[in-house]
């Protein structure tokens, strides 16, 4: 049972899914906002309402979950997204991932797995929270301010999204260190799988391009293990 009235944005046009799963998120303490169309959902997100966590399904009338996605992560870094479709393209999955999507199940669906993952997610946005509360560090001839998602040096600078900012930070305070992907991928994403392995090694390369003005900067691939991540003197 939830400790909290969490609030929920829930998208998906299948009327018979749509009313067995909000049923059981408002049975375990949830309030959720549920809309049968991608146009509705946008026009809730763009008037700033905000959520503790987003399911939508991606194949929507009007406007689908990927857009969906990409505007909740231009007002909402943080907010986490879980992705309901019958698509099981591997493609898709990556791109979903990529955007900015945290989870994504193929229906048919366990209930009881969407729970859990809701409230996994949903203590680990808890915990970045005060995370948050970190002071800004220096990476070789860069500032990171990890509370304000922000990387610059004298000639550049970056906002970046939560998890360019989470793996950054995980990395940099295990420098010189091989963390391993398995580990990245549960303290980031919640969990390691092929398809967020693939996103994490597009959030690696981001942070690579980001972090080149610095030459003695590297994150290093340890094939089949994990990174490294150097500031050589």
């Amino acid at each position: 049972m939830a400790d909290t009235k969490a609030e929920l944005l829930y998208v998906e046009d299948d009327e018979s899914l749509s009313f067995v799963t909000r049923d059981n998120l408002e049975l375990n303490g949830y309030h959720v906002t549920y809309c049968e169309d991608g146009q509705k959902a946008l026009d809730i997100i763009r008037s700033a309402k905000k959520f503790d966590l987003c399911i939508l399904d991606v194949m929507l009338p009007e406007v689908d979950g990927f857009t969906l996605a990409q505007e909740i992560r231009k007002r909402d870094e943080m907010v986490p997204i879980i992705f309901l479709t019958a698509k099981s393209m591997k493609q898709d999955k990556i791109h979903g991932l990529t955007i900015g999507a945290d989870d994504y199940m193929t229906k048919p669906f366990s209930i009881e797995e969407l729970l859990l993952k809701i409230d996994i997610f949903l203590r680990r946005t808890k915990y970045t929270n005060i995370l948050k509360s970190s002071t800004p560090v220096s990476i070789g001839n860069y500032t990171f301010d990890y509370k304000n998602l922000h990387l610059e040096n004298t000639n550049y600078e970056e906002t970046l999204t939560q998890k360019e900012a989470d793996l950054l930070k995980l990395l940099s305070e295990n420098r010189n260190q091989v963390v391993k992907r398995s580990f990245i991928l549960e303290t980031i994403w919640g969990k390691d799988d092929y398809f967020l392995g693939r996103s994490l090694d597009v959030f690696i390369s981001r942070l690579r391009k980001y972090l080149s003005l610095d030459e003695r900067i590297k994150i290093e691939n340890i094939h089949g293990v994990g990174f490294k991540f150097r500031v050589d003197d």
